[in-house]
């Protein structure tokens, strides 16, 4: 059998996601809802379709067994998967590809690479799964650069040390989240950090743009679980020491964590890591208004409960997920443990949830004691359209509709006046310029001082303007996510895409500090130069 390859052009693997006659009665839905005459399939990009520019730069004698100028890999890694890569892809447009992309085995390999990079004058891009939806893996613009090179970790990808004593693993950054779970899984073990791209991303670049994962509370992003870190930068190698915590001054682990490839490439990390869990609580509660149940997710995290899910979707986010009628908020709540059973936590949630009028169902919040707990009913319907959401994605974009999101976070007290105000702005933006659409909200993640709202448009585009129609979209909902005092972002990191908004997000003290640790660090300003700051 041939091995499954991923698309070079969109989410996942070749010949998945929705089938052709899904894909038309999608087509069918959207007609209806958005009362549109037809909506046409277009067929996606073939690598046959793409004609890329010949590379500018070749490697030098000793690094062509691990470098590749093929169409494949070339075109793969010229975009990440934002919904704006994917229409650019359907245009068949790639102007600035990277002129090699070198696949690193060791340290010793990715050290000759950055030399290169640094005589030749060379851009050079981290990658690791390449899932940003944020503009931070595509190749720089020529500028002062004579060429970029896009260094692919995925051969760095083993687990190379266990401490079952203190509960955690010495790993290589290029590691993929199946592949990392498949290593930790025989010690009883698991890191626990489950973003929506965890498929194809990787370890390094889970902690260079501070993701986010899966649960909603306590241990919400990658920072709580790194240890340590091993970096390679253009002027050697940062190693942090390996402690439970320390007040030795600012953290060297945080210089790295979240700078998105631009001081150095991540090549190892001590990460703490957890009991794989066996108890399991999920219960979806319903509520006659958003607002509802959003007092009912702040009295849960308020509570010092740290349910595993917190995750509350507004009626329009619940109906077009399948948790939901369509009439009305679903505050889905869980617990998992790896050593006790969770009656208790849930019932005191749901005294939460019943205080701000929430109708929890007959019978519901009783542990299991078993994987498959929480995944039938509305949690079950959320958790599949969860994962299954970006082949979703590049569906809608082959029906020439405009569909992505954005996210931040916001505290409570300011919530209820921003998320009005960003509902109305992103919704006048739709309507007005796409005519007709619809944006919907859900909580990804919840704190004691605040949640993490992440919006959804989805809305007909005109086919020859679907990109530009969008950025005019994205401009005026990150307005007014700044506007009304929100975050550029919650967890999607800066990117190309954020940047503009986040230099104005950003203590212009801390930029100076910024630029001068890279020029420290990178003083021939290779390394993914334009993400979050420009080179002295």
């Amino acid at each position: 059998m041939a091995a499954r390859q991923q698309k070079f052009w969109g989410w996942g693997w070749e010949g998945e996601g929705p089938s052709a006659e899904q894909q038309a009665g999608i087509a069918q839905l959207l007609e209806s809802r958005f009362g549109l005459a037809e909506v046409t399939i277009q067929p996606p990009p073939r690598l046959e379709d793409i004609t890329l520019r010949p590379p500018r730069v070749s490697p030098p004698a000793a690094l062509p067994p691990i470098c590749s100028t093929s169409t494949f890999d070339r075109a793969g890694h010229s975009y990440g998967k934002a919904f704006r890569d994917v229409v650019r892809a359907f245009r068949r447009s790639y102007p600035n590809p990277p002129d090699v992309v070198a696949f690193p085995r060791d340290e010793s390999e990715l050290v000759a690479l950055l030399d290169w990079c640094t005589s030749a004058r060379l851009a050079a891009t981290p990658y690791g799964g390449g899932s940003s939806v944020v503009g931070g893996v595509e190749p720089a613009a020529a500028g002062p650069y004579r060429g970029t090179v896009s260094i692919d970790l995925r051969h760095l990808d083993r687990v190379v040390e266990i401490d079952r004593t203190s509960r955690a693993a010495r790993i290589q950054a290029g590691v993929y989240g199946p592949g990392l779970e498949d290593q930790l899984r025989p010690y009883g073990l698991t890191l626990r950090h489950f973003p929506q791209s965890f498929e194809f991303s990787s370890l390094g670049g889970w902690i260079a743009t501070r993701s986010g994962g899966h649960y909603a509370t306590l241990y919400t992003h990658i920072d709580e679980f790194v240890e340590s870190l091993r970096v390679l930068t253009p002027t050697g190698v940062v190693e942090s020491r390996r402690l439970p915590g320390s007040g030795a001054g600012p953290s060297p682990d945080r210089l790295f964590i979240g700078s998105e490839g631009i001081l150095g490439i991540i090549t190892e990390a001590w990460m703490r890591l957890q009991d794989r869990p066996r108890f399991r609580n999920s219960v979806s509660v319903t509520y006659a208004s958003f607002d509802a149940g959003a007092a009912a997710a702040r009295a849960i995290s308020q509570a010092g409960l740290y349910p595993s899910n917190c995750r509350l979707l507004d009626p329009g986010e619940a109906l077009t997920s399948g948790a939901g009628t369509g009439d009305e908020a679903v505050l889905i709540v869980a617990f998992e443990s790896a050593d006790h059973s969770l009656d208790p936590w849930m019932a005191r949630a749901l005294e939460c949830c019943s205080d701000h009028g929430g109708r929890v169902p007959e019978g519901a919040g009783r542990t299991r004691e078993d994987a498959g707990a929480g995944r039938e009913g509305a949690a079950g319907a959320w958790r599949s359209a969860f994962l299954t959401a970006p082949y979703l994605r590049d569906a809608l974009v082959a029906m020439g509709m405009i569909s992505d999101t954005f996210e931040t976070a916001i505290t409570w007290d300011r919530f209820a006046e921003f998320h009005a105000g960003v509902m109305a702005a992103a919704t006048d933006a739709v309507r007005r310029i796409c005519g007709t659409g619809q944006v919907t909200c859900r909580f990804t993640h919840v704190y004691p001082d605040g949640p993490a709202p992440y919006y959804t448009v989805l809305a007909p585009a005109r086919r020859a303007s679907q990109l530009e129609q969008w950025d005019e979209i994205k401009a005026a909902a990150s307005d007014a996510v700044l506007r009304f005092g929100g975050t550029i972002t919650h967890h999607h990191s800066i990117g190309r895409e954020h940047r503009r908004w986040y230099d104005r997000q950003r203590p212009e003290g801390f930029a100076r500090g910024l630029r001068a640790a890279k020029a420290a660090l990178d003083p021939a300003g290779i390394l993914n130069p334009g993400v979050l700051i420009d080179p002295l």
